[in-house]
C-alpha cells in the first residue's frame, strides 16, 4: 500500500522537490557568496567557498551596521505592533457590529491597498517637516502603520466574521462587555490571523526603502535598506560583503517566521482566503 502510494505520487514529490530547490537557491547562493572574497567571486561567481572566509563580517559587526539593525528593529516592532492592534480594533466593529456606514468604512480601508507609496511620498515628506519629525525614526512609524492597516483590517475582519457567534453570545451572557470580548475572547482566537498579518507587515516594513530614504537623512537614524547603500561604491560593488550583510539582515524575519509558521499557515487557510 505504501509502495503504491509512493509510485502514484512520485511525480508530485519530484515537482515539489524541484520547486523547493528553486525557492531555496537564492538564499543558498547568498550564503555561499558571503563566505567568499571579492577576488574569488570575480574569478567564478558560482564557485563554492573553499575554504570559507569570514572577512566580510567586518562591516556586519561594525557599530554603524548594528545601529542600522537596531533602528530597523525598533521601527518594525513599534509599527507592526501598532498596526496589528489598531487593525484588530477596527476589524472588531466592522465584522461584528451592524451600523449604517459599516460597508463604506470597510471599503475605504480596502481602497488603501490600491494607493502606491510613490503617489503620496511628497505630501508625507512635507507633513513630516511641518510637525518636526523629519530625520527621526518616528517619522517612519506613522507611514508604516498607515500602509499596513488595509491588509491588516482585511484579514482580521474576514477572520472575525468566520468565528462562531455562539462564542461571543456566551461571553455576553457571562457579562462581558465589548472590551472584554475583544481582548479576552477574540484576540486569543485570532492568533493565526494576527501571526499572518504580523509577518506580512514585518516583511514590508523591514524591506521598505522609499520612506526610509526620504524621511531620514543622517546615518544615525537610517534603517538597514538605506544603510546597505554604503556597500555600493562609485566604481564597483563588493558583492560578497553585500551578501553577508543581506544574510544578516534576513535573519530576524526568518527567525520570526520559524516560530510563527504554524500560526501563519492557520491564518492563511482560516482568514481572508477562507
Amino acid at each position: 500500500m505504501v509502495k503504491r502510494h509512493l509510485i502514484r505520487f512520485a511525480p508530485l514529490y519530484l515537482l515539489a522537490a524541484i520547486a523547493t530547490l528553486f525557492a531555496l537557491y537564492p538564499f543558498l547562493f547568498m550564503i555561499q557568496t558571503a563566505l567568499r572574497t571579492q577576488g574569488e567571486f570575480l574569478q567564478g561567481p558560482l564557485g563554492l567557498p573553499l575554504p570559507p572566509t569570514f572577512e566580510n563580517l567586518e562591516f556586519v559587526l561594525s557599530a554603524q551596521f548594528l545601529r542600522y539593525f537596531l533602528n530597523s528593529i525598533v521601527v518594525s516592532t513599534i509599527s507592526v505592533g501598532a498596526a496589528t492592534l489598531f487593525g484588530a480594533m477596527a476589524a472588531y466593529p466592522l465584522a461584528l457590529m451592524k451600523f449604517r456606514s459599516n460597508r463604506v468604512i470597510y471599503v475605504a480601508f480596502i481602497a488603501g491597498l490600491m494607493i502606491p507609496i510613490h503617489a503620496i511620498i511628497i505630501p508625507v515628506f512635507v507633513l513630516t517637516l511641518q510637525i518636526g519629525l523629519y530625520d527621526s525614526i518616528w517619522a517612519l512609524v506613522g507611514p508604516y502603520i498607515g500602509f499596513s492597516l488595509p491588509i491588516t483590517v482585511l484579514i482580521l475582519t474576514e477572520f472575525f466574521r468566520g468565528l462562531p457567534r455562539e462564542i461571543l453570545e456566551a461571553a455576553s451572557v457571562d457579562g462581558a462587555g465589548h472590551f472584554r470580548r475583544f481582548w479576552s475572547v477574540l484576540l486569543p482566537l485570532a492568533k493565526p490571523a494576527v501571526a499572518t498579518v504580523s509577518i506580512y507587515n514585518l516583511i514590508f516594513i523591514w524591506n521598505e526603502f522609499i520612506f526610509a530614504l526620504t524621511l531620514t537623512s543622517s546615518r544615525s537614524n537610517a534603517t538597514l535598506p538605506v544603510g546597505l547603500r554604503e556597500l555600493f561604491g562609485q566604481f564597483g560593488v563588493n558583492v560578497p560583503a553585500v551578501m553577508m550583510a543581506l544574510t544578516a539582515a534576513s535573519l530576524p524575519v526568518l527567525i520570526f517566521y520559524f516560530f510563527a509558521q504554524d500560526r501563519v499557515m492557520q491564518g492563511l487557510t482560516a482568514g481572508a482566503v477562507k
